[in-house]
């Protein structure tokens, strides 16, 4: 089989779809930033993303994905009462001021660490789940989940981000577990839009969540603050309007009032600037692939499933694409099998590569087929000898 790359060229025109080419680049005061429609999978902004920095609270969502894992599975029941010990008593920094007389319940340290940013109630939650016991045991335990969920720039030396030499994320590692949250846990996910959590009625003066934008009206419901003074202030945030969610993750600024400025813009520029555009139904044919030794000579290649693009609502244009694959592609061909990708983009936007699979089975040719391709073969490695040759041979 002789196999070559393929890429052609097509464009989605107003058959599928009329997109708009860009809208204005978004400038962020963040040291690094993150904001990622969920809804199509669209990486909006990427701001020295992948760098590890200092997470500061905002790492206790990896412990609060964890936690919710252990409750899913049956390890932690949410009604049960852990016992606070006295390093997790020891927190300094933002508490429910727990001692080592309480016992808590899962729910109520999940609710302390999420709104009021416990970072005691953050360390009871470790030591329930660790291996050995001890919070240093739970962050390894952190470390390595996050390998498992493709969050390669983080590394954990603690549960809460209380700073330590070597404790770091990338903001695009706190999208992505942003993103599991949300789409792992939906029936945990309110907890994260809780704006008050008056624990046990013994601190008033901190019951309040931090989210600056979570009272402002304009679809925000999570996720988590952070702020520490290597750090600067930041935040992991969400937000849905309509059928829509943004999420998005910020780091580095001065203040309280520039975080909370910044995200309202995030916001506004994430929904106005960009509408979702649908591209292809599921089935839709996108293009053909050639097929070596089927009993049909091409396949025809589509979306596996309804396929919309998030797109600038400025200067209308047709979305160029390219189909890629490995071609001739040698039967038999199943349907549903991916054969190639669609590489969709758009200007100061990062790629986008959508898989495209196979429409319909094809079956290996029978015998005649065979043959007509061994035929086809010889004939091109052994055929008539040009006329340049003929007539230096003569």
């Amino acid at each position: 089989m002789i196999v070559f790359g393929c890429l052609r060229r097509i464009a989605l025109t107003a058959a599928l779809v009329t997109a708009p080419a860009w809208a204005a680049a978004f400038e962020t005061n963040a040291t690094a930033a993150y904001i990622y429609d969920q809804t199509t999978g669209t990486v909006l902004l990427s701001k020295n993303a992948d760098m590890p920095l200092p997470p500061a609270s905002m790492s206790k969502l990896m412990t609060i994905y964890m936690a919710f894992e252990a409750v899913a599975d049956g390890r932690l029941d949410i009604n049960e009462e852990l016992a606070v010990s006295s390093h997790a008593a020891g927190y300094g920094g933002s508490s429910m001021f727990l001692d080592t007389t309480d016992r808590v319940s899962v729910e109520d340290l999940l609710r302390g660490v999420i709104v009021v940013s416990g970072n005691d109630a953050s360390a009871v939650l470790a030591e329930a789940l660790s291996p050995d016991g001890t919070e240093a045991g739970f962050a390894r335990m952190m470390t390595d989940r996050a390998r498992q969920m493709g969050m390669m720039n983080s590394t954990f030396v603690n549960s809460n981000g209380w700073p330590a030499v070597g404790h770091r994320m990338s903001m695009e590692d706190l999208g992505i577990l942003a993103d599991r949250l949300i789409t792992d846990f939906p029936t945990f996910y309110p907890l994260f839009a809780e704006t008050e959590f008056p624990f046990d009625g013994r601190v008033p003066s901190n019951s309040r969540n931090r989210n600056p934008v979570l009272s402002m009206g304009i679809g925000a419901d999570g996720l988590k603050t952070g702020h520490t003074e290597e750090a600067g202030f930041g935040l992991v945030g969400s937000a849905k309007q309509d059928d829509r969610r943004v999420i998005f993750v910020i780091t580095g600024l001065d203040t309280r009032q520039e975080r909370a400025e910044e995200s309202v813009k995030i916001i506004n520029w994430a929904f106005r600037q960009f509408a979702e555009k649908e591209v292809a139904d599921a089935g839709t044919r996108i293009a053909s692939a050639d097929v070596w030794m089927g009993d049909m000579p091409t396949v025809g290649l589509t979306v596996a499933e309804d396929l919309s693009l998030l797109v600038p609502v400025l200067n209308q244009g047709a979305i160029d694409a390219q189909v890629v694959y490995d071609g001739p592609i040698e039967a038999p061909i199943a349907a549903g099998q991916q054969l190639g990708e669609l590489v969709i983009t758009l200007e100061d936007l990062p790629e986008k590569r959508i898989p495209l699979v196979a429409d319909a089975d094809v079956a290996r040719g029978g015998f005649a087929t065979r043959m007509r391709t061994a035929a086809l073969v010889l004939w091109q490695k052994y055929g008539p000898a040009s006329t340049d040759e003929v007539a230096e041979e003569a």
